[in-house]
């Protein structure tokens, strides 16, 4: 994506809030200028820094809600996109430590409905993208770009093709029965190959081996025990989410409109939270609190599921892109579907992370990001 700059309205309409008491004054003034092309009167993004479990700067920069004039203010909750696969991960993880999983047993084991893959697909390696497991592309054409030439014929209410995004739509059990008949893009542990496909099936694995959605699993061994009150996995497409951030993007004429899905499957997005609750998230990396063991829990989830790298020569443990260069390991990851545009980075060796949480569709969050983290590093 490139960015779209947005003309600014004067210095008084940067769109920018900033909780008092948080602001650093030069981090403050560093990432206003980052986001400053984001207008008042249009979409933006939350933006939290926290340092030794704090925040050091806590600012919404544009509107939560355009047709209400509701500007971002850090309160907000955001669809996380791609970023909520960390989260399924634990609650996979958790199944485990219970002794309910065998994180090296094959797939089919626990979901029999899947087509035989004629080779053993393990929940480690779905976990870290060297299950052989195909992308989207294999089911249906969305805005990222058209279906594979052997995709599943699958076909909208009309007849037409069928369209990922806000256009047809699909029940979870539906997705389910679509996906389950997906073939295997390439031979298990190849290489690295990204999977939105096997997050989603690691979520029926939490139901099928639970009893309980993973949005109810996930409440009742993370985001309850933890403390995070505003934080779930949104599987009706009709729920009121209260303190929700609205999803934008420019047509072709250049203006703003709404931009939200109508699919509510989960696992491998689905996640909605704000910035306090990512705090309170992020902590848990330091003093960790859920399994039998907490410490060793958190050192499994931390640890590559392979050592096999991505075309950015990062490994992956389990929902987490390991980005290691000269500030240290960063743990991160993005996050992108209709009308949302997240990132989450944390930097253990400085005890330093990076939230953005932005709704429009439109934003370079890859850009904004690597400034931000340069002026997060460089900060004291």
């Amino acid at each position: 994506m490139k960015i779209r700059l947005i003309p600014i309205l004067g210095a008084c309409m940067l769109g920018a809030i900033t909780v008092p008491g948080f602001a650093q004054p030069d981090l403050s003034r560093d990432l206003d200028a980052v986001f400053a092309h984001i207008a008042a009167d249009g979409p933006g993004c939350s933006v939290g820094v926290a340092k030794n479990g704090q925040w050091i700067n806590k600012t919404g920069y544009g509107l939560a809600n355009m047709e209400l004039h509701v500007p971002l203010d850090g309160s907000h909750l955001h669809r996380m996109g791609s970023v909520s696969k960390q989260f399924t991960a634990m609650a996979v993880l958790l199944l485990a430590d219970e002794g309910k999983i065998d994180l090296d047993a094959d797939i089919r084991d626990y979901l029999p409905k899947l087509t035989p893959y004629q080779v053993k697909i393990t929940i480690n390696a779905m976990l870290g993208h060297v299950a052989g497991m195909d992308d989207y592309d294999l089911v249906a054409g969305s805005y990222e770009g058209p279906k594979a030439e052997n995709a599943i014929d699958l076909k909208s209410a009309a007849g037409g093709e069928f369209r990922l995004g806000n256009e047809d739509y699909l029940t979870i059990d539906e997705f389910y029965a679509v996906v389950a008949r997906v073939p295997l893009a390439q031979a298990p542990d190849q290489g690295f190959l990204y999977s939105n496909l096997a997050y989603f099936l690691l979520s029926m694995l939490v139901e099928e081996v639970s009893g309980e959605t993973l949005r109810e699993y996930a409440h009742r061994r993370i985001f309850a025990p933890l403390g995070m009150q505003h934080t779930f996995f949104s599987d009706d497409p009709v729920e009121i989410v209260a303190n929700r951030a609205d999803g934008y993007k420019k047509n072709e004429a250049g203006e703003y409109v709404i931009d939200m899905t109508n699919l509510f499957w989960v696992g491998d997005g689905g996640l909605h939270t704000n910035l306090d609750d990512l705090l309170i998230w992020d902590a848990h990396f330091y003093e960790p609190q859920l399994g039998k063991d907490p410490k060793a829990l958190m050192t499994l989830m931390n640890t590559p599921n392979s050592q096999h790298r991505d075309e950015e020569n990062r490994r992956y443990a389990n929902g987490q892109f390991l980005n290691e260069g000269h500030s240290g390991t960063t743990f991160e990851h993005s996050g992108g579907w209709l009308g949302t545009s997240t990132y989450y980075a944390r930097i253990p060796e400085k005890h330093r992370s990076l939230m953005m949480m932005c709704n429009d569709a439109d934003l370079d969050v890859s850009a904004l990001a690597e400034e931000s983290l340069k002026h997060l590093l460089a900060s004291p």
